[in-house]
């Protein structure tokens, strides 16, 4: 499928309806753009939230797995 896509002021462009049903593109979907020998080629992709950890949430996951290791040990103790 070929679409003709205006850039508008703000530089944002509006993936014609068509073009998004036949990516599997929906509604907040996030699409890749790379740079290609022959145009810009986009691509759906996946996006996933990264969380910073801090050293109070680093200290958490610490006691975390201290308490798992020490209910694995009472759990295999004969």
């Amino acid at each position: 499928m070929t679409a003709t896509i205006q850039v508008n002021q703000r530089g944002s462009m509006t993936l014609p309806k068509a073009l998004r049903k036949s990516l599997g593109i929906e509604k907040g979907g996030v699409v890749m753009a790379e740079d290609a020998p022959e145009g810009i080629v986009l691509k759906p992709a996946v996006a996933f939230p990264v969380e910073m950890y801090g050293d109070e949430r680093i200290a958490e996951f610490d006691r975390a797995d201290q308490e798992l290791a020490r209910h694995l040990k009472r759990k295999t103790r004969p």
